[in-house]
This record gives C-alpha cells, sequence and structure tokens, in this order.
C-alpha cells in the first residue's frame, strides 16, 4: 500500500470547530465541523473544575452532575477515539495517512500547553519531595515530563494531578495509526455488536476489582487511594476500551443521516438516563461508574452533537465553543492554578475574596484562553515547520485540540 506524504495541518481536523479535513468513510475531502462537540466540551471541563474546587450543593438541581464530575474523563476518552476516527479514517482507507505526520501533529498540540503547565506549578515539587519517597520521587521527576507516569500508579498523579490522563492519551495516539487501518464491520448491526464487544471489554476489570476487593475497602469511592484502584483508575490499558467504543461509534455515525431523528432521540435518551443514573450515584459502583458503565449513553449524546438538531444547536453556541476551545488548557492548569492562587493569600490580602470561588472561576477560564492564544498557537507552529518534512499548506491553528478536557 503506497503511503502519501502529508503535512497534518494541511488536511484540518473538523472534529472540532473551527475547520474541515479530509472524509472519512466517504471518500470526500472536506467534513463537516462539528461545533456541538467541541461545545460540551466547554461544561465538562468546567464541571470538572467545579468537581474539584466547589460544593455541589451551590448548583441545585445540578448537585449530582457536579458531585458525579469525574465521569468526563471516560467521556472525553471515548470522545478521543470518536473524533481520531472521524478526522483521520478517510486518510487512512486511501494509503494516506502518514504515521509520522500523524505523531507530529499530536504532539504539537499536547505537548506545548502540557510542559508549560509542569514549569507553572513547578513549585509543587517541593510538596512531592516531601510526600514521596526518595526512589517515587525520582520516578515521577522523570516520568512526568515524558507523559509516562500513568504507567506507574503510585506516581500516576506526580506534580500535576490531572495530567495523568495525558499517559492515556499519548498511549492511544501510538497505537491510532495501526487502529484506525484494521478491518472493521460496514453495516450498522456489526459496529453495534462491536461497541457491545467494547463496553463488555471495558467493564471486565472493574467488574474483577468488586469481586475480589484487592485493596480490602468495603465501598470504594473518588476518596479511595488504594495501590489496585489506583491501578484500576490511571493506567491506559484499562481505558482503552473506551477509545476503541469510540472510533466504532465514528463508523456508526457516518451510517447515521446527520438530520435523522434517531440521533436526537438518542441524545435527550443519553441526557437524561445520565442525569438519573447520577442522581443515584450514591448507589452505584464507583469503579464502574469512573469508565465503562456509562459508554452506551455517551454514545448517544455524541450521536445527537454530531447531528442536525435543536440540541447540537444549542451546545454550538459560540461562547461554549470558544471555551470548549481552550478546554484542554483549563484541563491542565486548573488544578495546580487553583492551589496556587488560594495557598497564596493574594484574594485575602485583596479584598477580593468576598467574589470567590465564582472570580477563581473567570480567572482560570482567562488564563486557560490566554494560554491557548499566546502558548499553544505559537509553539504549535514553531514545532510544526520545526520538524514537518513538508511545509504546511495551511495555519497550524485549524489543527484541533486534543479531545480530552480534564481528568479526576
Amino acid at each position: 500500500m503506497q503511503v502519501v506524504q502529508m503535512h497534518p495541518a494541511a488536511s484540518s481536523d473538523p472534529g472540532v470547530y473551527p475547520g474541515a479535513g479530509q472524509g472519512a468513510l466517504s471518500g470526500r475531502q472536506s467534513r463537516r465541523p462539528l461545533p456541538a462537540l467541541t461545545g460540551i466540551r466547554c461544561f465538562a471541563a468546567l464541571n470538572l473544575v467545579f468537581f474539584h474546587f466547589s460544593n455541589p450543593r451551590w448548583f441545585g438541581p445540578f448537585a449530582p452532575v457536579v458531585d458525579g464530575g469525574y465521569i468526563s474523563v471516560s467521556f472525553f476518552l471515548l470522545l478521543s477515539g470518536f473524533i481520531l476516527t472521524y478526522n483521520y479514517s478517510g486518510r487512512a482507507e486511501k494509503g494516506q495517512l502518514n504515521a509520522h505526520s500523524f505523531w507530529l501533529a499530536r504532539f504539537s498540540r499536547l505537548y506545548p500547553v502540557y510542559l508549560f503547565s509542569l514549569l507553572l506549578s513547578a513549585g509543587m515539587l517541593v510538596a512531592e519531595f516531601h510526600a514521596q519517597s526518595r526512589v517515587n520521587f525520582t520516578l515521577g521527576l522523570i516520568l512526568t515530563p515524558l507523559l509516562l507516569q500513568g504507567w506507574h500508579p503510585i506516581v500516576s498523579t506526580f506534580w500535576n494531578t490531572p495530567a495523568w490522563t495525558m499517559s492515556t492519551e499519548a498511549f492511544f495516539y501510538v497505537l491510532f495509526p495501526w487502529l484506525v487501518t484494521r478491518k472493521r464491520p460496514r453495516r450498522r448491526g456489526g459496529l453495534l455488536l462491536l461497541m457491545l464487544a467494547f463496553w463488555i471489554c471495558g467493564l471486565i476489570l472493574p467488574a474483577l476489582y468488586i469481586h475480589f476487593n484487592p485493596d480490602g475497602i468495603a465501598h470504594p469511592d473518588r476518596y479511595t487511594s488504594g495501590f489496585w484502584i489506583r491501578v484500576l483508575k490511571f493506567m491506559p490499558m484499562q481505558h482503552l476500551p473506551s477509545f476503541l467504543f469510540g472510533m466504532a461509534l465514528a463508523y456508526f455515525d457516518d451510517l447515521t443521516p446527520r438530520a435523522s431523528r434517531v440521533r436526537l432521540a438518542a441524545g435527550i435518551l443519553g441526557f437524561a438516563a445520565l442525569y438519573v443514573v447520577l442522581l443515584r450515584g450514591d448507589r452505584m459502583p464507583y469503579v464502574l461508574m469512573h469508565d465503562g458503565l456509562l459508554m452506551p449513553l455517551f454514545a448517544g449524546v455524541i450521536l445527537c452533537l454530531a447531528g442536525q438538531n435543536a440540541v447540537s444547536s444549542f451546545f454550538g453556541f459560540f461562547p461554549f465553543i470558544a471555551i470548549g476551545e481552550a478546554s484542554y488548557c483549563l484541563y491542565l492548569l486548573h488544578f495546580n492554578l487553583w492551589n496556587m492562587l488560594h495557598s497564596s493569600g493574594l484574594l485575602e490580602k485583596s479584598g477580593l475574596i468576598a467574589f470567590d470561588p465564582w472570580l477563581s472561576y473567570v480567572l482560570l477560564v482567562a488564563i486557560a484562553l490566554l494560554t491557548k492564544r499566546f502558548v499553544e498557537r505559537p509553539l504549535r507552529g514553531w514545532i510544526l515547520r520545526r520538524f514537518s518534512t513538508k511545509k504546511p499548506a495551511s495555519s497550524p491553528a485549524a489543527e484541533p485540540a486534543p479531545a480530552i478536557a480534564a481528568a479526576s
């Protein structure tokens, strides 16, 4: 099979707004942008900020959503598989997906902000030095800049707590050029069976954890930090079924008309069922909720937002898109910046503490937007110009941000 060298920015990825890229299954030269999937990243990322730093009761009827904000992790991982497949499968089918160009494109989006977040919070290393053994501190110091900390459950949250998901995303990126060229069903029935298989695979390890209870904890929850639950939560392999489910969903999406009423029905059912599940969240097994259990409901939401209907129009509102595009920056920066801001005493000294926490939320969003504009975009362009084997045919700003935006 002939491989055609292509610069990743030459065919921008339309899975997030704005941009248009290569066709997926149909072989068209451009794909319809999906702005609503960027808009929902705004809500998912903000919900994770609220999950980490709020009292859910502040949000009234949305309190269960905030209290269960950790489920956004598996949503973003599934969405990542969907977006990448939506954008790149057409090139892969025609033998035009060059792995080196793909990896360079993803690195140029992932790493500049990731490194910036580590440098910005270098002061956290003092706390890590006192909290970790010397061996684990050294491992964290080496593995974290290399995007490998997620493979070691003890240091997976070293330095920047939410950044463990970047190990998982990097793992997916390494596999994707191979995965997207594998044979798969061409009919919706076969794709549904494939998604069912990935869903079951995603439930196996959590079910085994519940059965054997290796940490000896009667009712594990978000605060549980036993060794084996950290393996289950943070190591990349456990999250692969979610990514594969998202890939299969993208193929299913291509076979479903954009204006189909099935999409709207699936979205309404997905949103409603998610709310009911979160409303009963304290009675649901945490280890199942954290990853595999909710894949079918996420699928309904994504199918709806990838279509043409009233729900996708709402999430396609420009302010939601603007914050959604910066959600990756918000994800990487919010945890340590919040702690640095509130440990500095600056809000108290300035008298602005009266407006907290809402002022802090606004500051985090503003810093994320500025980071995207003045850190991510310039450094991404420099990396593409410096290391690409072919001069880009379009602005690197068209290359989308990682679908994942936050983590618990």
